[in-house]
């Protein structure tokens, strides 16, 4: 059984802050825990814009507060978030993140697993494999 505290975590090198200033990510479930997929507690900043473009992970994402929107490229629609939305990006959607009048809370969950490292490069990707926690 694992069994780990945000705030424990938070304390660590398991949070990891955007290059961009944009958000941070405290990933509580890593590849190494064996368990096929990772789990995070991602920050959005409130009035921020992320680039994102996940082409070699799933992601599901869970609003747990504040408030936002993303914007798929593709066909360009916006959907809001708020607690309780729920978004999934099971067709490597490339997208826009954006965060609202507040600070928005997310609870995310991505397979293939991430090592712990992982920051979006100039396309918005994560790396297959990246450095280890």
């Amino acid at each position: 059984m694992i069994v780990r505290t945000l705030a424990e975590c938070e304390k660590t090198e398991r949070k990891v802050h955007s290059q961009t200033g944009t958000w941070d990510s405290t990933r509580m479930l890593l590849k190494d825990d064996n368990v096929g997929f990772s789990f995070h507690i991602t920050t959005i900043y409130a009035g921020s814009e992320t680039h994102i473009h996940y082409q070699n992970h799933f992601e599901s994402v869970y609003c747990i507060s504040g408030n936002g929107e993303i914007e798929t490229l593709a066909d360009g629609k916006i959907y809001k978030i708020e607690p309780g939305t729920l978004y999934v990006l099971d067709q490597h959607d490339e997208h826009l993140l954006r965060g609202g009048s507040e600070d928005m809370k997310l609870a995310c969950v991505f397979n293939p697993p991430l090592n712990g490292r992982e920051v979006h490069d100039a396309s918005g990707v994560y790396p297959l494999e990246a450095a280890t926690v």
